[in-house]
């Protein structure tokens, strides 16, 4: 599976995007992870291992006590993917915009 696909893979699942969402405050342990969580411990080790995979998180600190971080570079991809669909929904919504104002001008009203 390519990286791009993986990460999106990654990101589908909103235990998974919870656990990101913990992450932006800072690196946590694997029970500070779990604990607001109603899975099991290795429901949650999973999710994290999908995270590793994907490269959204990495593991530091030591065997016994590892500490996981966010990977913001792992989010360089899909955003950059994404933003090419920005542009394109940014425009056609201006279109739609002047449309709607041109309409409006015709029959003698305000947009």
């Amino acid at each position: 599976m390519d990286t791009l696909s993986q990460t999106f893979s990654a990101l589908a699942d909103p235990t998974r995007r919870a656990i990101l969402q913990q992450l932006t405050q800072g690196g946590a342990s694997f029970t500070d992870l779990a604990r607001p969580h109603q899975i099991s411990r290795p429901a949650v080790v999973k999710h994290i291992k999908a995270l590793e995979k994907s490269g959204l998180v990495e593991r530091t600190g030591s065997a016994t006590r590892p500490v996981y971080q966010l990977s913001a570079a792992a989010l360089r991809e899909p955003v950059d993917w994404l933003s090419n669909y920005q542009q394109f929904w940014d425009s056609s919504l201006d279109r739609l915009d002047d449309y709607v104002r041109e309409v409006t001008e015709q029959k003698g009203g305000k947009a």
